[in-house]
C-alpha cells in the first residue's frame, strides 16, 4: 500500500470536495437544529395540529348549537334535567327501572 493515499493533502480536489460535500449534507440533514429530519418531524405534527384544529371547530359548533337549542326550548332542558340528573317536580315518584344482563 502507497503512503500517498493515506495522506489527504495528496488527494484530488474533486475527492476532498466531494466528501465535504457529503459531510455538509450529512450535518444540515441530520444533525442541525434546522435539519431536514427535524423540518419532516414539524411538518407532520403541524398536519397533525391542523386536523385536531379542525375537528375541535366543529365540536365547538355543535356545542354552540346545542347551549341555543337548551335556551330556546325549555322542554328539551326539562327532559335533560330528568334524565341525565334526576330531577323531578314536587309531588312526582319517579321509578328507576333496571335491565339485567
Amino acid at each position: 500500500m502507497k503512503i500517498k493515499y493515506l495522506n489527504p493533502l495528496r488527494w484530488r480536489k474533486s475527492f476532498l470536495a466531494l466528501i465535504l460535500g457529503g459531510v455538509v449534507f450529512i450535518w444540515f440533514a441530520f444533525f442541525d437544529t434546522y435539519s431536514l429530519w427535524t423540518r419532516f418531524q414539524l411538518n407532520q405534527r403541524m398536519d397533525h395540529l391542523q386536523t385536531k384544529k379542525k375537528e375541535l371547530q366543529q365540536e365547538t359548533l355543535i356545542l354552540k348549537e346545542k347551549i341555543e337549542n337548551l335556551e330556546t326550548d325549555p322542554s328539551l332542558l326539562e327532559r335533560i334535567a330528568r334524565e341525565e340528573y334526576g330531577m323531578k317536580k314536587e309531588g312526582e315518584t319517579v321509578y328507576k327501572i333496571r335491565e339485567v344482563d
